[in-house]
């Protein structure tokens, strides 16, 4: 179930760390890495009324390159692609996993979802791999 849905209660790095437990640490490492060198993203924390939960939007510039959301004992990843980027998505040096997620996805609206669950801090390898591609394409 998705976590963080009291607007009230601002997604603070304890608040974060009570919701995701030992997985916070994976949670933490993959901020500290893509607010600093090379990556410099913007993460913004944000209650969105549609959805009643709080949202991670991670930021370039003006664009978007994921957003995170936090379940119990880990959280998502979201990227979404224009469609004309799954057979490039599909050979980025990434998991069988993921390369078959991105096969099966559907298109919603005019985008193709990639929706990482976050459980052990070998799957940021693949993450970065993800962010990196978002930066490059337009």
């Amino acid at each position: 179930m998705n976590l963080l849905k009291e607007k009230d209660i601002y997604p603070s790095s304890l608040v974060l760390e009570q919701a995701l437990g030992k997985v916070y640490v994976i949670y933490d490492l993959f901020i500290q890495t893509i607010q600093s060198s090379p990556y410099h993203l913007s993460v913004e924390w944000r209650y969105y009324f549609d959805g009643k939960a709080w949202l991670c939007k991670v930021t370039n510039k003006k664009k978007t390159i994921c957003w995170i959301s936090v379940w119990d004992k880990f959280f998502k990843i979201s990227f979404y692609f224009a469609e004309k980027y799954r057979k490039e998505i599909e050979l980025l040096c990434i998991s069988i996993d993921n390369r078959e997620e991105i096969k099966r996805s559907k298109v919603v609206g005019k985008l193709l979802p990639l929706i990482v669950e976050v459980k052990e801090e070998k799957q940021l390898k693949d993450i970065l791999t993800i962010v990196d591609f978002k930066i490059k394409i337009k």
